[in-house]
């Protein structure tokens, strides 16, 4: 039998400071330009100079707060502006939900296959947080996440069992034009660029044959951002880096297999400064509040704080 233990969260003004600033002070949301693909766009366009940009993993991850968890985006958002990467799973009665495993053992107090349960079977279950914490939060669907974002954040739907003829009806159900989806090849991207041709993607581009392999697909290259590195920034793949540039994509780095795994804040942030400093364009984490403070932006270039 699994124990869990149980906290308590208390939503206070003193929560919410200002992007890029300290931890504490201003009852703020930072929210992202994104009613319009064309304001999606604009957000993700690379140009010379351009700000970093920070996308939750799996939603973020806090004390208290879960992964994939709408509370978890608003409390994130009460730090720092980001978009975030999130994951469909299917109940037994087709309702899309929000779930990284297949099963819902590792992040809920209950067991079990996300397919083995209707949507409102699956209520009786807390989220748990990374840490054993049971949360007051539930599972959410994915038509709730998609309605509540609209007006605050871009959605990263990353590739799970949801099948994307499925997907994309949903969001555009939804009227959401805030909605990218990632893509491992240029297959994946034309599938669902023939299903919507005002899809975008958070596309695996890690080498120059997987771009011109996208290049061949004639999607324009406003619709990417390009996931390029598992770790950090290399120089050998610098080539690569500019293609993209000069393609108006951004370049991003996951940090979930490399630093995000470091056991203390102290250890991640002083890495997450290194990583600052070779300057990404997107950096991808487990926890994205921890960036909040990190840097500041002074006439479009990045100063790494003290």
């Amino acid at each position: 039998m699994r124990i869990r233990k149980t906290v308590t969260i208390i939503f206070a003004a003193s929560l919410f400071v200002s992007c890029g600033g300290s931890r504490e002070g201003k009852a703020t949301r930072h929210v992202i330009p994104c009613g319009t693909y064309a304001d999606v766009e604009q957000y993700f366009r690379y140009t010379a100079g351009c700000r970093m940009i920070v996308s939750g993993h799996r939603g973020g991850n806090a004390p208290g707060f879960p992964e994939n968890a709408i509370e978890t985006f608003e409390y994130t958002l009460s730090y720092i502006e980001s978009f975030f990467e999130i994951d469909p799973q299917m109940t037994k009665d087709s309702v899309i939900v929000l779930m990284h495993d297949e099963t819902i053992d590792r992040t809920t107090t209950g067991t079990g296959k996300v397919a083995d349960y209707t949507f409102d079977e699956l209520q009786q279950f807390n989220l748990v947080d990374r840490w054993g914490n049971t949360t007051p939060f539930k599972i959410p669907s994915a038509e709730n996440v998609i309605r509540w974002s609209q007006g605050k954040t871009i959605l990263n739907f990353d590739k799970k069992s949801v099948t994307r003829d499925v997907l994309i009806p949903l969001v555009k159900k939804c009227g959401a034009e805030n909605v990218i989806y990632t893509v491992h090849n240029a297959g994946d991207a034309l599938f669902c660029y023939r299903i919507d041709n005002h899809a975008h993607f958070s596309a695996w581009i890690k080498d120059m044959d997987a771009l011109r392999e996208y290049d061949e697909t004639g999607i324009p290259w406003s619709h990417f951002i390009a996931y390029v590195e598992s770790a950090t920034m290399n120089p050998d793949n610098q080539a690569l880096y500019d293609a993209l540039h000069e393609r108006g994509v951004r370049c991003m780095i996951a940090l979930s297999p490399s630093h995000d795994r470091l056991p203390s804040s102290e250890a991640r942030i002083a890495k997450y400064r290194e990583e600052i400093a070779k300057k990404p364009d997107i950096i991808e984490t487990d926890y994205p509040v921890e960036f909040a403070g990190l840097y500041r932006l002074d006439k479009q270039k990045i100063i790494i704080t003290d």
